[in-house]
């Protein structure tokens, strides 16, 4: 048997975990190739004993679900492995021991039902708890929203997270209340047919103005705070983000950005590769004065820009998914968030003051 086992990488570093993003550390995904004298045997049974702390009902769980896919395909526990049978697998990763605390923080709930919920998320809150933010995260919240629920389990310190956005981006999140919906929620953003639309505003003016960032994402060899674009194929796992220009506004550029993978910082790091971090992005240099001029008053003016909007210029806008239980198409907006949308009207303010200056 020829073992091609591809995990994603476990992204809960001590450093990043307050600001991860996306699917990565939430689930494991396993591929593996039978080689061509493996004889008829229950996939459950071939899966238990090459994955570790595996347990055969987890394994038939994420059968149950759909997250077991042979040749592409779904199959159930029971099926019988073939030669060169093709496996890949989505499990969640076993909850860990950090004591849930829950908390009475308002939430912007979108959607609920019986399988899943839909938050738009607030700049400034940690999706779940880590290294220096044991409270006051989505998950504590959502642990009291939950906590009069029969399947809640306290001790899960990840509560039906399917997918991450950093600590200082807004925007929306899909969580899975029941096993089922989170396995097939996952299998969506692992196989790229969720849609996830991202606003922000970048320094500079991207040239095409809209186009495909690619290039291999990993965490930086020089930061580890930071994750960096590598050349294809020596570090980082593939990405790929696609732009396009909404409005130019002078020295900043409002962009849309279509994700086809989940890394973490994606959309931050691909930027900056491109040579346009996000405004006042300060991991990624987003927050020093990259275009524009020398004079004092347009420093006071970008200053009171970052004033403004105190962190990156990033929001999770759109996110569509096929329903776990229902297999209908959901789609889901959200509107800018107002930090946003006064740092864009400031923008506007200053070009066209710029302009009248120019015809005077």
């Amino acid at each position: 048997m020829t073992d091609n086992t591809d995990r994603i990488e476990e992204l809960d570093d001590p450093d990043l975990n307050t600001e991860n993003s996306e699917e990565g550390a939430l689930f494991e995904h396993h591929r593996f190739v039978a080689d061509g004298g493996q004889g008829h045997l229950r996939i459950d049974k071939f899966l238990v004993n090459r994955i570790e702390n595996a347990s055969r009902n987890k394994i038939q769980d994420a059968a149950l679900a759909g997250c077991i896919l042979v040749n592409e395909r779904p199959v159930k526990s029971n099926y019988k492995v073939k030669p060169n049978d093709v496996i890949s697998v989505v499990m969640a990763y076993p909850p860990r021991e950090i004591e849930i605390i829950p908390e009475d923080i308002p939430l912007n709930i979108v959607f609920e039902d019986d399988h899943l919920i839909v938050i738009n998320k607030t700049p400034g809150m940690v999706v779940h708890p880590g290294y220096g933010n044991y409270t006051g995260t989505l998950v504590n919240a959502l642990a009291w929203h939950f906590k009069d629920q029969p399947w809640f389990n306290s001790d899960d310190p990840r509560p039906g997270l399917v997918h991450r956005i950093d600590k200082d981006t807004s925007g929306l999140l899909v969580i899975a209340k029941t096993e089922t919906a989170k396995m097939k929620l996952a299998l969506q953003f692992f196989e790229k047919t969720s849609t996830r639309t991202y606003q922000a505003i970048v320094w500079g003016t991207p040239n095409p103005e809209e186009g495909t960032i690619t290039g291999h994402i990993g965490r930086s060899l020089k930061d580890r705070k930071q994750m960096t674009v590598f050349p294809d194929g020596e570090y980082g796992k593939p990405a790929v983000t696609h732009y396009s220009t909404l409005e130019r506004l002078g020295y900043v550029t409002w962009v849309e950005c279509r994700l086809e993978t989940g890394r973490t910082h994606q959309i931050r790091a691909h930027f900056k590769h491109l040579g346009h971090p996000l405004f006042n992005d300060e991991r990624y240099g987003g927050n020093q004065i990259l275009k524009g001029t020398t004079f004092t008053k347009y420093k006071q003016f970008v200053d009171n820009c970052f004033k403004l909007l105190p962190r990156q210029a990033l929001h999770a806008k759109t996110l569509g998914f096929v329903h776990p239980a229902t297999e209908k198409y959901m789609e889901f907006n959200s509107d800018l968030p107002k930090d946003m949308v006064l740092a864009i009207d400031k923008w506007r303010s200053y070009i066209a003051g710029r302009e009248v200056e120019t015809s005077m």
